[in-house]
């Protein structure tokens, strides 16, 4: 368990640690096509941050993986299928974290919510425009942002 988790019950660390799966099945599916470059991409960035992210996120990070594929393809197997439905659903996950951040040191918590953010950018990123990359969808620039997760200033 993380020294930054040591307050939250297993549920919310669970929570905290399916965002990253989650917001790649947001953000990659929210044009109606979840390709495997998204797919690919997002797992690479989610292990690139094991190592290439601030000290207590590797961590964080490091936990993630873990559980990063398995997840993932729950998620892909449990969530509706239409892409409408799909945001929903998993916007309403994402939002049980607002409940959960506000538990976090301060520090913590605003490193943790913007690599969130960051993370979004990058899946968003991940397919389409010049050699397939820095094309953002209408759809997806939408959800970018998370807004069903409260910004940390």
């Amino acid at each position: 368990m993380l020294t930054e988790f040591e307050q939250l019950n297993p549920e919310e660390v669970n929570i905290l640690t399916d965002v990253i799966p989650l917001i790649t099945i947001l953000i990659g599916g929210a044009d109606g096509e979840l390709d495997h470059d998204e797919l690919d991409w997002a797992k690479k960035v989610a292990e690139i941050r094991t190592y290439n992210s601030p000290d207590r996120l590797k961590n964080y990070y490091k936990l993630v993986g873990e559980s990063y594929d398995v997840r993932l393809k729950q998620y892909l197997g449990d969530l509706p299928k239409s892409t409408e439905e799909r945001t929903s659903a998993i916007s309403d996950i994402l939002s049980k974290v607002n409940d959960i951040l506000p538990k976090l040191e301060e520090e913590y918590r605003k490193e943790i919510y913007d690599s969130y953010i960051t993370f979004a950018d990058h899946v968003a990123k991940a397919s389409g425009g010049f050699l397939r990359f820095l094309n953002v969808s209408k759809e997806e620039k939408d959800l970018m942002n998370l807004p069903m997760i409260n910004e940390i200033v």
